[in-house]
């Protein structure tokens, strides 16, 4: 089959679509999924290189997210709730092939009116955003929520679901265009620029000087955002995008009276299964509501040989949103856009 596979470690531009690779084998408790998109995610950038945490033996096939449909040939596992031909999105090691093998605990079903590109890319963004909301930063409506990088992945999930569940969002992002996505594509109610000095200025005037109850950070900027938080604020640790990991100082906690958290989706199913089980519920319920509507980035890369320039432009930050790979079928194909 035509995969993306990593025979040696090396940044993906620097790797060519295979068209021989065997294809894969489900064990006894998986199933197999024909891939119709791929959710890009900088982490396999890092995994390409052998630089990231979970590295599967060479050689491999990259990718993590998908959206397809049950193969025709593949296993039911004893208690599986799929059958063959129905559509699912999930996680996988060897998204970017034509085939991949699942966990059956690690697919939903594609909401109706969804497409394969909008539901390739929920399986990580939307549950990180919605625990780190929720769960760890215990939003509530009316809350001022500020979210930064909310152009990014996780970030304009944040931003739907925090207007979602009825708070007053400012997003942050570097550039106008960004800027705007968070406005038009996310519903922030302002949208700033955290590069610019003194921005927590800004934020303040715009809470009336009383700051932000819940900080959702997946960049690293912590304390800059300690300067405009409200007494009791909540600030929820999801990433160090910028690179650097933060020491806060313990007296700035202290003094504002301030709870700060963080957020690992991953090991929810390892710690706390039934959680994943819940946050599930309500995510789907959001997007049967229409309340929620996964934003795609303008570019749809079409197929397997655009995975390294799609992940280029990833790591150039040139994209917003959720970004995909088309791996087969049309544009749009699936059920009408949300």
């Amino acid at each position: 089959m035509k995969a993306f596979q990593i025979a040696e470690h090396a940044h993906p531009t620097k790797i060519k679509v295979s068209n021989d690779v065997k294809p894969p084998v489900p064990s006894g408790k998986e199933v197999l999924v024909d891939v119709y998109t791929a959710g890009l995610n900088f982490f396999d950038i890092l995994q390409a290189q052998g630089k990231y945490q979970n590295q599967p033996p060479l050689p491999f096939v990259l990718g993590t997210e998908f959206a397809g449909r049950i193969a025709k040939n593949s296993p039911i596992p004893k208690g599986c709730p799929y059958k063959p031909g129905d559509k699912v999105f999930g996680a996988g090691q060897g998204a970017y092939g034509e085939q991949v093998t699942a966990n059956p605990a690690l697919c939903l079903p594609i909401p109706d009116g969804m497409t394969y590109e909008q539901a390739a890319g929920l399986f990580i963004t939307y549950p990180t955003s919605y625990e780190g909301l929720v769960g760890r930063g215990e939003v509530k409506k009316g809350d001022w929520v500020l979210v930064h990088a909310g152009a990014g992945g996780v970030g304009l999930a944040a931003v739907q679901i925090a207007k979602a569940l009825g708070c007053k969002v400012i997003a942050t992002a570097s550039k106008e265009s960004k800027r705007q996505v968070c406005i038009e594509r996310g519903g922030a109610d302002h949208a700033i620029d955290y590069s610019a000095k003194d921005w927590q200025k800004k934020v303040l005037e715009i809470t009336g000087g009383k700051g932000v109850d819940v900080v959702y950070d997946p960049v690293g900027l912590i304390v800059p955002s300690l300067k405009c938080v409200k007494w009791k604020a909540r600030v929820v640790v999801v990433g160090f995008a910028a690179g650097t990991i933060e020491k806060i100082p313990a007296n700035l906690i202290l003094l504002k009276n301030i709870s700060i958290v963080g957020v690992h989706w991953g090991a929810y199913t390892k710690n706390e299964p039934s959680q994943q089980l819940q946050v599930w519920g309500e995510l789907m319920r959001l997007f049967s509501e229409r309340k929620l509507v996964p934003a795609v980035f303008d570019k749809v890369y079409d197929g397997l040989e655009e995975v390294a320039q799609g992940l280029d432009d990833l790591e150039k930050r040139r994209t917003w949103g959720k970004a995909v790979v088309r791996v087969r079928g049309a544009k749009g194909d699936g059920e009408a856009k949300l």
